[in-house]
């Protein structure tokens, strides 16, 4: 494990993750029969990805490493998506359609709402990104499974004074706010997530995007300078900051984690060959 890894789970085990609404009873769901899933529906900061983007990694592919086996990953995340444009293209219909009591419906949207110079895609965070928010989580509940909120993770950005910069304007409070009023578990994953940016550094944090020097890869022959999608390493870490939230809320009971003070290796991604999403 390298010592730029070390640092990555050393500066993570100290974030603090802020979190918000009153928490679920951990205890639903012991000895039911069968698995449980945990459903995704976000864009591609979360989505799988296959062989022709590696090592592009979504942290949904990573998020199974920190569940113990009874519990499963359905992950329908896509690239591009907007909270808007995944409920217009009728993304979320095959996930109610499968989605049972007891199961979870983790909801992260943001990066692709921001951009509201697209009809298809942009939102206003106070209005339309809220109406469309409140559909996810009035889609799960209608079936007996627990809604969950997840602020957009943040980009990998610093300023001059090599502090890390948020990215998301207003979107991140407007889901504060809706899973407040009501009353829905939140992951704040934007704040958890810029604070372990900056617990990293401007040099150490790179290790956790997608950034592909020029030859690494054959996928990326003139390299990759990604800072808002990530490397193995940082879908990982991020992964970990989603379990370890979801089981100091409360959605998850301490048996549902494991790992989450483990070193994962890198290498445990893999890419199937598939369709690009």
């Amino acid at each position: 494990m390298s010592i730029t890894r070390r640092r990555t789970a050393a500066a993570f085990a100290a974030v603090p993750l802020a979190l918000a609404a009153p928490a679920f009873a951990a205890a639903h769901g012991r000895g039911g029969r069968g698995p449980r899933t945990l459903y995704i529906a976000g864009d591609s900061t979360a989505a799988q990805k296959y062989a022709p983007a590696a090592p592009e990694t979504g942290w949904g592919m990573a998020l199974p490493f920190f569940l113990t086996p009874y519990l499963r990953v359905s992950n329908h995340a896509v690239n591009g998506r907007s909270s808007k444009s995944f409920l217009d293209e009728g993304r979320l219909a095959p996930i109610l359609g499968a989605i049972r009591p007891g199961d979870w419906l983790l909801i992260q949207f943001g990066h692709n709402d921001e951009k509201t110079t697209d009809p298809a895609r942009g939102t206003d965070p106070c209005t339309t990104y809220q109406d469309c928010l409140l559909q996810y989580v009035k889609g799960a509940r209608e079936r007996g499974a627990r809604p969950v909120l997840l602020t957009p993770v943040e980009r990998r950005r610093f300023g001059a004074d090599h502090r890390a910069v948020a990215t998301h304007g207003e979107y991140p409070e407007a889901m504060r706010r809706l899973a407040a009023e009501e009353g829905v578990a939140l992951v704040d994953a934007q704040a958890a997530s810029i604070a372990l940016w900056q617990s990293l550094g401007p040099e150490a944090s790179m290790e956790c995007f997608n950034r592909v020097e020029p030859g690494e890869s054959p996928n990326y022959p003139d390299g990759k300078q990604d800072n808002t999608h990530f490397s193995p390493r940082g879908a990982i870490e991020v992964a970990r900051l989603t379990a370890r939230a979801l089981r100091e809320r409360g959605v998850l009971a301490p048996h549902d984690v494991r790992r989450l003070d483990e070193a994962v290796p890198a290498d445990r991604i893999t890419w199937s060959e598939g369709p690009v999403a």
